[in-house]
């Protein structure tokens, strides 16, 4: 996977679409739950590959990375 901006501006700004956090901004889905979703398997597409980043970057403890890019402009 390359990361890229409009990668970390979707986890910053993109909500959860189903489950237990919908709703919840991607970034912001807590790690436990990111690990469970992990073990399971996590969607397939986008939305995994924006999971799969977020758990990344809690288990490295850089969310703080993301902070700056909330509210910013969605990437297409």
């Amino acid at each position: 996977m390359e990361l890229e901006k409009k990668h970390l501006i979707k986890i910053a700004n993109m909500r959860m679409p189903f489950g237990k956090y919908q709703g919840r901004v991607l970034i912001d889905i807590p790690e436990e739950y990111l690990l469970w979703m992990q073990k399971k398997g996590f969607p397939s597409g986008e939305l995994g590959m924006l999971l799969a980043l977020c758990l990344e970057i809690r288990i490295n403890g850089v969310e703080s990375v993301v902070d700056p890019l909330r509210n910013y402009p969605t990437v297409h």
